[in-house]
């Protein structure tokens, strides 16, 4: 099974049952805080990859929740820098195993990455704060 760095906003119960799915897979986990992490626009840049910027944001986060921050208006340069200075903006959790990086809890994309034991996933949706409501794209 895979070591995991695994960066969350502590407390959050989102990242808990996330943290509690990993380790039913077997997995071992490194957790460090999301929020006091020194990060740098380029050290985030290689957990977001080539997706589009509205997805890196923190769907919980107030002025995201509230319409006064729309992802989907940054660039990536400009999203980077809000996200350096206020990382609680940043989708939970990061994590990293080896080189290979991954941002947010899509049950899917996790299981291809690292496998999954996915009867330990359970019927509620384990990404990010589990009091965020999704709705479909548009």
């Amino acid at each position: 099974m895979a070591a995991i760095t695994f960066w969350e906003k502590t407390g959050c119960q989102g990242n808990a049952r996330q943290k509690e799915i990993l380790l039913a897979s077997g997995h071992e986990l490194e957790v460090r805080d999301l929020l006091t992490e020194p990060w740098s626009a380029d050290t985030l840049a290689l957990f977001f990859g080539e997706r589009p910027v509205g997805e890196w944001f923190n769907p919980a986060h107030p002025k995201v929740k509230s319409g006064e921050v729309v992802p989907g208006d940054f660039s990536r340069q400009e999203a980077l820098a809000l996200m350096v200075a206020e990382p609680l903006y940043i989708v939970r959790p990061l994590m990293q195993v080896g080189d290979e990086r991954l941002a947010g809890f899509e049950v899917e994309q996790v299981h291809n990455w690292i496998g999954l034991a996915l009867d330990s996933v359970g019927e509620r949706d384990p990404r990010n704060c589990p009091c965020v409501t999704r709705t479909a794209a548009p």
